[in-house]
């Protein structure tokens, strides 16, 4: 049977409320303190003198609509700046240190099989680092795998995300692969999402604010930049892709391949809806390529 940690109310004014983005584990500035459950099967310790409570097992945490599942759970605690004082302390459950009015929660830790999950999106992991200081998440280790209800996101080396700036960045062999087949690859992919209000609520039924977040606003790509369309495959050192509009424009040393036909310039537009890829020379180039008669022609 699960040992039960009782509920953990931090009493932070953590940036980015848990609606800006489904993953968010920080607290609603200025509002009520939001309590963090952690459970595991084979216990939990506190460390006082290194201000550490460990959940060892099938640990989770929960706050709010997010779910963290993990072998291993590490919260780190500290005191906060003016905390309260010791006759405010005598008054508080001393066997639980997470849920006195002068420590404050900085730092989860997850290990092993990590999942990180919401009603729409999910995360995967063998580490996650949840600096709630920064509100910034970090996903390290093997099979790295974002997903949210249209996209899939997988890196090699990390993935982040900054709740803040609404900012998610998926490093070595990042690959974004859309929901009908497209995607965007790179060394390094950057995304931009779109604050939840911003998004029709139809796009949310029920009002579920968790289903709301989360869609990208830009992507920007950097290093041996790959992107397939429904009929072209575009490369370039460098790109923009807009899912907005289903454009992206590729700078560098572009090449659209289209079957067998291959075009070669410096800049490239491409409608990833359409899969139609138009090349554009730089000041002073030109346009080059080789076509095959009758094996259709690149734009």
């Amino acid at each position: 049977m699960r040992q039960f940690l009782s509920a953990c109310v931090i009493g932070l004014a953590l940036g980015g409320p848990v609606y800006a983005q489904s993953l968010d584990l920080g607290g609603t500035p200025g509002g009520p303190p939001t309590p963090i459950r952690i459970t595991a099967s084979q216990g939990i310790e506190w460390q006082q003198a290194s201000q550490t409570v460990t959940a060892t097992g099938n640990a989770q945490a929960v706050r709010g609509g997010v779910t963290v599942d993990a072998d291993q759970l590490i919260a780190h605690y500290r005191k906060k700046p003016g905390g309260s004082t010791p006759a405010t302390e005598a008054k508080a459950d001393s066997t639980d240190p997470l849920n006195q009015g002068g420590n404050e929660l900085y730092e989860l830790d997850a290990i092993g099989h990590v999942h990180i999950f919401t009603a729409t999106d999910n995360a995967y992991a063998d580490r996650a680092v949840y600096q709630l200081d920064q509100n910034v998440l970090v996903l390290t280790g093997q099979h790295l795998k974002l997903t949210t209800p249209h996209d899939v996101i997988t890196a090699r080396d990390a993935i982040e995300y900054h709740a803040t700036t609404r900012v998610a960045v998926a490093r070595g062999n990042a690959l974004i692969t859309a929901d009908d087949g497209r995607s965007i690859a790179a060394d390094t992919l950057v995304g931009y999402l779109l604050p939840a209000s911003t998004v029709p609520s139809k796009a949310a039924p029920g009002g579920d604010e968790l289903a709301q977040s989360g869609k990208l606003r830009e992507v920007d790509a950097f290093g041996h930049v790959v992107i397939h369309t429904t009929s072209d495959t575009v490369t370039g050192d460098k790109g923009v892709y807009l899912p907005q509009t289903d454009r992206a424009r590729l700078a560098g040393d572009v090449h659209i391949i289209h079957g067998p036909n291959e075009l070669a310039g410096a800049d490239a537009l491409i409608n990833m809806k359409t899969g139609v890829a138009t090349l554009v020379a730089g000041p002073g180039g030109q346009v080059s390529g080789v076509i095959l008669p009758n094996a259709g022609t690149p734009k």
